[in-house]
C-alpha cells in the first residue's frame, strides 16, 4: 500500500479497549505518555489520537481517513461520515449503552412532557435539543462538563440526560429514568472521499474484518475432548457448535477427538454434561479471532 491511511483513535475512555481490541485483531498500538501520535506495527497506518467527541468531525472533513467514534458523537455533530461498521465493545460490557432522560426520584416529573418549561443538563446538547424539539416541548439544554447525574439531585437541573450501560449509576445517585434517547455503540467511520480510494478501503475493509473477527473471538471459546465410540453420538447432540463438530478417529484407538467452537457462556454448564456422558480429557481453550 503506497498511501497511509490516517487513522483515529479515540482518546478517554474507549482508549485502552480500543487498542486491547487492535492487539487481539493484530496490531500492536503504543501510546507513549502524553503523544498524540501513537507508534503501530503497520507501516500503512498512521494513528492520532482525538477525543471521541470530536472524532466524527475530523473525520468529515478529511482531517482522518477513519476512526472509532461512538454512534451518539456522530449523532451530536451530525456528521456526514461512512459508517464501515458497529462495534460493540466497552470497558464494562459487551451491550450497547444508552442515553437517558432522568430526574431525581422524588420529582413530580413522571413523564417528558412534563419538562416543559425545565432545565436539562447534558453533554449531549444537540441531540437533546432536538429530542424536545421534535416533541414540541420547550426546555432549556445546557452543556454539563462533569458529575452530570450530581446536577438534577443537587438542584442545578430538573433533569439529565446522560449515558448508562446497566442503570447502576443512575440509580445510585438516587435517580428515575424516565424515557431512553437512544442506543450507542463504537462505530468505525471513514470520509467518504477516502472511501472511494481503492487502497484506503482496502485497507479499512481489513480492519473492520479483523475487529470484528476480534470481538466475536471474545465471546467464544474453543472445546477439545476425548470420546468413546460407543458415546459419540450421545455427546455430539449435546454440543451447541457454529457449525458441525470436528470428529476425528484418535490412531489406533476405538476413541475420537472431537472439537467444537461455541459460546463461552455456555461452558459452565455443558462441561458436567459432556463429562456425565462420557467424555475425557476436556480443554478449554481461548480465541483471538473468528472470522
Amino acid at each position: 500500500m503506497n498511501k497511509r491511511l490516517k487513522l483515529g483513535i479515540p482518546k478517554g475512555s474507549l482508549q485502552s479497549a480500543t487498542v486491547a481490541l487492535f492487539k487481539r485483531a493484530g496490531w500492536k498500538i503504543n501510546v507513549n505518555g502524553r503523544s498524540y501520535f501513537p507508534e503501530i506495527n503497520d507501516d500503512s497506518i498512521e494513528c492520532a489520537i482525538c477525543r471521541a467527541q470530536e472524532m466524527s468531525h475530523y473525520v468529515e472533513n478529511g482531517t482522518l481517513d477513519a476512526g472509532l467514534t461512538g454512534k451518539d458523537w456522530i449523532a451530536e455533530n451530525s456528521s456526514n461520515v461512512h459508517v464501515v461498521e458497529d462495534l460493540i465493545y466497552s470497558k464494562v460490557s459487551a451491550r450497547p449503552a444508552r442515553w437517558v432522560l432522568a430526574v431525581p426520584y422524588d420529582s413530580d416529573i413522571k413523564k417528558v412532557e412534563d419538562l416543559e418549561g425545565r432545565k436539562i443538563a447534558t453533554e449531549l446538547v444537540k441531540f437533546t435539543q432536538r429530542y424536545f424539539d421534535e416533541r414540541k416541548i420547550s426546555v432549556k439544554v445546557e452543556f454539563s462538563w462533569g458529575a452530570t447525574e450530581a446536577k438534577a439531585v443537587s438542584g442545578l437541573a430538573d433533569a439529565v440526560v446522560e449515558v448508562t450501560e446497566t442503570g447502576s449509576t443512575i440509580k445510585a445517585h438516587g435517580l428515575r429514568v424516565i424515557d431512553e434517547l437512544m442506543q450507542t455503540n463504537t462505530q468505525l467511520i471513514v470520509n467518504h472521499d477516502a472511501w472511494k480510494d481503492p487502497e484506503i478501503r482496502s485497507k479499512v475493509e481489513q480492519i473492520a474484518l479483523l475487529l470484528k473477527g476480534a470481538l466475536l473471538g471474545e465471546k467464544l471459546v474453543g472445546l477439545k475432548m476425548n470420546v468413546p465410540e460407543k458415546q459419540i453420538e450421545a455427546i455430539v447432540s449435546l454440543l451447541p457448535s457454529l457449525n458441525a463438530p470436528t470428529v476425528a478417529h484418535l490412531y489406533n484407538s476405538d476413541w475420537y477427538s472431537v472439537e467444537i467452537v461455541v459460546d463461552s457462556g455456555t461452558v459452565r454448564n455443558l462441561i458436567p454434561k459432556l463429562l456425565h456422558a462420557g467424555a475425557e480429557g476436556i480443554i478449554e481453550y481461548p480465541l483471538n479471532k473468528v472470522v
